[in-house]
């Protein structure tokens, strides 16, 4: 329409979910409303992944059960190390949850494995490090005491060259990581609320007891609110980091 004016661009998020019971979720929908476009891709169930960046501003790597290692079982890891790569190579904002911090990890070096103290379950507290105070990112949530829910089996035992702690779990395990100049890892998860752990232990009934999963499930609708708090700058913070990123050229929504 002429005499329109164009508006801003939205920084286009690349979303790579390994399950369906893995959403992006509360971060996702804390990104649309930063500004993001979310360009979500489930290879698990057919969706091809892109081969490189181009036409994306940013990269979100979500949790899942299988292991970061498991490459030959799930064709698509491979390709998603792929991704991580070249988000560190082109500087483009990368950040990893749960399994995918371990994909980042292991695809800038490092390694995980099974917790050798066990199972991380439940909203454990956060060890911020004094470099998460100027951290690019994490910056916007490590201010203060903060909790986490924690669902892992694995964790990061093998650390990329040039990582920088960010946190660090109660039982000492990496927590949070800045694993390249632009690609961050979270052991956490920040996306998910009590419907989505109740699916999780639902999964598995003979390792969650029926009144420990209650307690969970009772806590984190609790702590709602103090975890909205804690973790939706995150989502904020890695918009702002994906316009600053993302090429000058590109148009803008509602140019042609």
């Amino acid at each position: 329409m002429s005499g329109s004016q164009p508006t801003a661009r939205r920084p286009r998020v690349l979303v790579v979910e390994h399950e369906a019971g893995a959403p992006a979720a509360l971060l996702g929908e804390w990104l649309v409303e930063a500004g993001a476009e979310l360009d979500v891709r489930r290879p698990y169930a057919g969706d091809a992944l892109p081969v490189d960046l181009a036409g994306h501003d940013a990269l979100l790597v979500l949790g899942g059960s299988m292991g970061a290692h498991d490459d030959a079982d799930h064709a698509w890891l491979a390709p998603t190390k792929q991704l991580v790569r070249e988000a560190a190579g082109r500087a483009v904002p990368g950040v990893g949850v749960c399994l995918g911090h371990q994909l980042a990890a292991a695809a800038l070096g490092g390694r995980s494995a099974p917790n050798p103290a066990g199972q991380q379950l439940g909203l454990l507290d956060v060890g911020w490090t004094a470099a998460a105070a100027d951290d690019p990112l994490l910056s916007a949530v490590a201010h203060g005491p903060a909790r986490g829910l924690h669902f892992n089996d694995d964790v990061v035992v093998g650390q990329p060259d040039g990582v920088v702690v960010l946190a660090t779990a109660p039982g000492g395990e990496l927590q949070a990581a800045r694993l390249a100049p632009t690609v961050w890892g979270v052991q956490l998860h920040p996306e998910v609320d009590a419907a989505i752990v109740a699916t999780w232990a639902a999964e598995d009934p003979d390792r969650h007891a029926e009144g420990d999963v209650a307690r969970l499930l009772a806590e984190l609708d609790a702590a709602r609110g103090e975890l909205d708090r804690t973790w939706r700058p995150l989502a904020v913070r890695l918009v702002q980091l994906a316009r600053a990123a993302a090429p000058s050229d590109r148009p803008a929504d509602g140019e042609h």
